[in-house]
C-alpha cells in the first residue's frame, strides 16, 4: 500500500482564542480508518501548553478526513491530552456532554479574506474605504465580488475531504464570506469547523492571502463576522409547543454571561444592537428576528414548533467546541424543567 501522510491537526493554549496547530506523521500501509490512528505526541512548552521541563504532550485522534490536496493523505482531528491520559485544560471537546449525538449543529462561519500585501480586506483599496455595505451581500461580478476563485477552491476542498459542507455566500462587508456546515453530534460539528478552518487557512499559503476571524476587524459601518449556531435535539425537533421554546430560550437569560465568556474575543466590538446584532449587554429571543440574541426561525413556527434555533452571539473567532458544550448545557438544565 506504501506511505500515507497523516496531518495531525489540534489546537494550541493561547487564551482566549486557540490556533491550530499541525504536524504529519508518515504511516506505512495504513488502512485510513480512525482506530488505526496511533496516539502522538508533541512539545507542549512551544504552544502554552506545557513547561519546558515536562513537556510532552499527547494527540489522540478522534475523526479522520482525506486530505483531498496531499497524495495519499489524510487530516486528523485530535484532542490534547497531558502525560497521563487525561484531557488537557485546554481540551473543551472532551467537556462537551452529548455522547449520544442527539444535539445537532449547523455553524455559519463568517470570516476576511485579507490581502497579506496591504493587510487588507479584499477590495479594500490603500488608503481609503470601497463602496458602502449595500451591493456586496450574495453579489455578483468583478465590481463588488472578491476573492470568488479561492473560495470555490475551498469549497470543493472541504466538499472531497468528506465534511458535511452545506454553502457558501459573498457576506455584507467586502472581501467578506461565509461557509457553512452541519453535522449530528455536537463533537462532530466541532470537529468539522476546525477542519474547515484548516484547510482555509492552508489554502491562503498558495494566494497570498490570510483569514481574519476578528469579529470585528474594520471599525465603523461594517458588518461584523459571527458563526451563528443553529442548534436542535430531540425535545427541539419533535416539541410541538410554543411554551417548549420559550422555556428553552428563557433559560439562556440568566447565563447570559456565561455563554458571552466562551463566544470569542473582541466580541464586545461586534454585539453593538447594530449590524444584525443584539448588545452583548442584554438578551433577547424572538420570531425571525436577527437582531435578537436567539432566532427562532420562521420554518420551526410554521412546522408548529418543531424544528431549530440560533443562536447568533457567537464571534467568528470561537472555538466551536466551546460554543456548543455550553448550548448544550443550558438546553439540557431547560428540559429538567419541561
Amino acid at each position: 500500500m506504501g506511505k500515507s501522510k497523516l496531518e495531525y491537526l489540534w489546537l494550541d493554549g493561547y487564551t482566549p482564542t486557540a490556533n491550530l496547530r499541525s504536524k504529519t506523521k508518515v504511516e506505512e500501509d495504513f488502512s485510513g480508518k480512525l482506530e488505526d490512528c496511533p496516539v502522538w505526541s508533541f512539545d507542549g512548552s512551544s504552544t502554552k501548553q506545557a513547561e519546558g521541563g515536562s513537556s510532552d504532550c499527547l494527540l489522540k485522534p478522534v475523526a479522520i478526513y482525506p486530505d483531498p490536496a496531499r497524495r495519499d493523505g489524510y487530516l486528523v482531528m485530535t484532542e490534547v491530552l497531558n502525560a497521563d491520559g487525561t484531557p488537557h485544560e485546554s481540551n473543551a471537546r472532551a467537556t462537551i456532554d452529548d455522547e449520544d449525538d442527539d444535539f445537532w449543529f449547523g455553524f455559519e462561519q463568517e470570516y476576511f479574506i485579507m490581502d497579506k500585501a496591504t493587510q487588507l480586506p479584499l477590495g479594500f483599496p490603500v488608503g481609503g474605504y470601497p463602496g458602502p455595505q449595500g451591493m456586496y451581500y450574495c453579489s455578483v461580478g468583478g465590481k463588488n465580488t472578491h476573492g470568488r476563485a479561492f473560495v470555490e477552491e475551498h469549497a470543493d476542498l472541504c466538499i472531497d475531504a468528506g465534511l458535511n459542507f452545506e454553502g457558501i455566500n459573498q457576506e455584507v462587508a467586502s472581501g467578506q464570506w461565509e461557509f457553512q456546515l452541519f453535522a449530528k453530534g455536537a463533537k462532530k460539528a466541532g470537529d468539522e469547523i476546525w477542519v474547515a478552518r484548516y484547510l482555509l487557512q492552508r489554502l491562503t499559503e498558495e494566494y497570498g492571502y490570510y483569514i481574519e476571524y476578528h469579529p470585528k476587524p474594520i471599525k465603523g459601518d461594517w458588518n461584523g463576522s459571527g458563526m451563528h449556531a443553529n442548534f436542535s435535539n430531540t425535545t427541539l425537533r419533535t416539541a410541538g409547543s410554543k411554551e417548549v421554546y420559550d422555556t428553552i430560550c428563557e433559560a439562556f437569560r440568566p447565563v447570559t454571561a456565561e455563554h458571552i465568556a466562551v463566544y470569542g474575543e473582541f466580541n464586545d466590538q461586534r454585539l453593538t444592537g447594530q449590524h444584525e446584532t443584539a448588545s452583548i449587554h442584554d438578551f433577547s429571543y424572538g420570531i425571525s428576528d436577527r437582531g435578537a440574541s436567539i432566532r427562532i426561525p420562521i420554518i420551526t413556527v410554521e412546522k408548529g414548533y418543531k424544528g431549530w434555533l440560533e443562536d447568533r452571539r457567537p464571534a467568528s473567532n470561537a472555538d466551536p467546541y466551546k460554543v456548543a458544550g455550553r448550548i448544550v448545557k443550558t438546553v439540557k438544565g431547560a428540559e429538567e424543567k419541561i
